[in-house]
């Protein structure tokens, strides 16, 4: 058992009968009232993200997970395609359940796959991955790292923010944690 509090993001529980993972967590302290873990959770098997709220000591049945090592191949109707690095058994993922990690995954990139039992239930990405920057608007001349920066989208659709001089075609790093603009990836 794991009291609320402890709870960090990409860990899971069961509830109710349900594979539940954390999305996110914020400990909130209303100004008047006892303080309350506000969570961002997903069903692991309906596929559904809710909005709940939890006391900081109430206990659930934390479920442990295992991961491998594995590499993305690619994506097919609903379906993302993985491959573990060391058997070569695939694994099949449906895309709706790691919509947000596939804007940063590339064909051959490296990640862990998560297990409950035999069942998959996820995705853990690097810490950082390189993109290459499809379309943003013009460098503007003269403009420094410590502008307000602009939107920059990457080759696989994900919109960041990035400082004005950088132009389309450079390669990035992106941080997968923050969804981030890092640095330039030849710098």
């Amino acid at each position: 058992m794991i009291e609320a509090i402890n709870l960090k993001r990409g860990m899971a529980f069961e509830k109710d009968g349900k594979l539940i993972k954390v999305l996110e967590t914020n400990h909130h302290k209303p100004g008047k009232g006892n303080t309350v873990m506000q969570m961002r959770l997903y069903d692991v098997r309906s596929g559904s993200i809710v909005q709940t709220t939890m006391r900081p000591t109430e206990k659930v049945e934390q479920a442990i997970l295992e991961s491998k090592d594995a590499q993305f191949l690619y994506t097919q109707d609903d379906t993302a395609y993985f491959m573990d690095l060391e058997t070569y058994e695939q694994y099949e993922l449906p895309t709706s359940s790691i919509e947000n990690e596939l804007l940063y995954l590339l064909p051959n990139t490296n990640v862990k796959i998560e297990f409950y039992g035999d069942e998959v239930i996820g995705i853990t990405l690097p810490s950082t991955v390189t993109l290459t920057v499809k379309e943003t608007t013009p460098s503007i001349k003269g403009a420094t790292a410590t502008g307000s920066g602009k939107p920059a989208t990457m080759e696989t659709g994900l919109v960041v923010s990035v400082p004005d001089f950088i132009k389309e075609g450079e390669a990035l790093i992106i941080n997968t944690d923050k969804g981030a603009y890092a640095k330039r990836a030849n710098d």
